[in-house]
């Protein structure tokens, strides 16, 4: 293993075994993902900020005995708050900021052995399914370097995908995890809601939109690092359901007749390519002995009034924290200000009834769980975009956040409701474009969504295929 591109193509459950074995030490783990990164990053624009000294610094230290010792790993750069390192949350205003403490997940990711070597790229403040700040730049998709890598974790996205790291940090607010590991070809989860820690300095994010985790390349990774990580904190104003037993045991074990509801009908339009990945996972789920029922989408998902309700969150949200950190107009981008001026004209009776409408939503969607064990639909409604698709007019500063509203498809609904969903890489299109499949589950069960992710990558293995520009 004294080559470092050959480390590139192992997880990182492999890289921890290396480790665990004394075949390879962490310190060469480290300088080669350092390498890798300095051979891609320029081309991709994944990592934002690097802890390269920090990195081998701690690699020859005494580590912790954690399941991914030794492994290198990439923080987001949003809601990672990791001591002595600058977090900018893709913004001009937070240019400077060092926090002063580690978050308790990057508190929990440092117990599990894994060594920070940097920071990725991010859209300002993680709003758009892109990753093309005006602080940073665009991040490119190791796939096709034209087009986007999805967002908010676009950089993770980029950095995993291409080899730089085996995983990387990411978080979920409205498909922040999932869209990215779509559009990279990835398995990226979004637990249930609290699942993992948001403390201390948050309670919840966007109203308890938001979970935090990663994109990895295996399933057994993502398993790994959620049991590494998850559990209540002190103080955290609500806790998922515990786990039976470690998630990591629910990879490979046979999942059993699922019944699976797929939405074959929708409001608004989906890419044939998109449709087609949709199709071809139903046949495939079928032919593992799954029940597959087309249902039309009858709720009121994906209806203009819970698009406005999920906006009215999403923009009080963003005024909450311009409002906190003494934002003005020229430390923001444009699209950033406008949804902290229309925050302006949302009452606080205004973000009850939103909530409350939300949360009838989240009670129709359990109610359909009651018969079913997953929903299966597209992850976003079209193919990786190019860059600069959510771009605004001048005059028109949310013109890119609605155009997001079309393009995210379904997959704010289980953010909205706080169940666990993944973004399976089954599907590539004829321009070689990865397209993920989305699957969601019940509140609190991510077990089964590990059993049926670990059948479909012993089905259809996604992890030999390799990007245009990776290692």
């Amino acid at each position: 293993m004294s080559e470092f591109s050959e480390l590139a193509h192992l997880d990182a459950t492999a890289q921890a075994e290396l480790v665990r074995i004394k075949e390879i030490q962490p310190i060469e783990l480290v300088d080669a993902a350092i390498e890798r990164i300095e051979a891609l990053n320029p081309k991709l624009n994944a990592v934002v900020t690097t802890m390269f000294d920090q990195a081998r610094e701690t690699a020859g230290g005494e580590l912790p005995d954690g399941p991914f010792t030794g492994v290198p790993f990439l923080l987001k750069d949003i809601l990672g708050m990791c001591q002595g390192v600058p977090m900018t949350m893709g913004s001009a205003l937070l240019q400077g900021f060092v926090p002063d403490h580690d978050c308790e997940l990057v508190a929990r990711l440092r117990r599990a052995g894994l060594i920070f070597i940097g920071k990725t790229n991010v859209p300002e403040f993680g709003i758009l399914p892109t990753t093309e700040s005006q602080l940073f730049g665009p991040c490119r998709n190791p796939w096709d370097t034209a087009r986007s890598t999805g967002g908010s974790s676009g950089g993770a996205a980029a950095a995993v995908a291409s080899g730089m790291v085996p995983m990387a940090h990411a978080n979920d607010g409205g498909g922040s995890i999932r869209i990215p590991a779509s559009c990279c070809g990835l398995f990226g989860l979004k637990p249930t809601r609290a699942r993992n820690p948001l403390g201390p300095d948050f309670g919840e994010g966007w109203g308890g939109l938001v979970a935090e985790h990663a994109v990895t390349r295996s399933v057994r990774d993502s398993a790994a690092l959620l049991d590494a990580t998850a559990g209540p904190d002190i103080g955290d104003p609500y806790w998922a359901p515990p786990m039976a037993r470690p998630f990591s045991k629910e990879v490979g074990v046979d999942p059993g007749r699922l019944r699976i509801a797929c939405v074959a009908s929708l409001e608004f339009p989906v890419h044939d390519d998109c449709a087609r990945a949709v199709a071809a996972a139903a046949v495939l789920c079928r032919d593992l002995g799954h029940q597959v029922d087309e249902i039309p989408m009858a709720l009121d998902i994906g209806s203009d009034h819970f698009a406005a309700c999920v906006k009215t969150v999403i923009a009080a949200g963003t005024a909450s924290l311009l409002k906190m950190l003494g934002a003005v107009r020229e430390q923001v981008e444009p699209m950033t200000w406008a949804l902290n001026e229309m925050a302006g004209g949302i009452s606080g009776a205004d973000y009850v009834l939103a909530t409350e409408q939300l949360q009838r939503s989240s009670r129709a969607v359990a109610r359909m769980f009651t018969r079913y064990d997953i929903l299966l639909s597209p992850v976003v409604a079209e193919p990786p975009p190019l860059l600069g698709t959510f771009d605004a007019a001048p005059d028109d500063p949310l013109q890119g956040f609605e155009r997001a509203g079309r393009y995210v498809h379904l997959a704010p609904i289980a953010n909205v409701t706080g169940q666990p969903a993944m973004s399976v890489p089954l599907f590539w299109n004829e321009n070689g474009l990865p397209i993920g499949v989305h699957f969601m589950g019940r509140f609190g069960d991510e077990a089964t969504l590990f059993r049926l992710a670990s059948q479909l990558e012993k089905t259809q293995p996604w992890a030999h295929r390799q990007p245009a520009v990776s290692a």
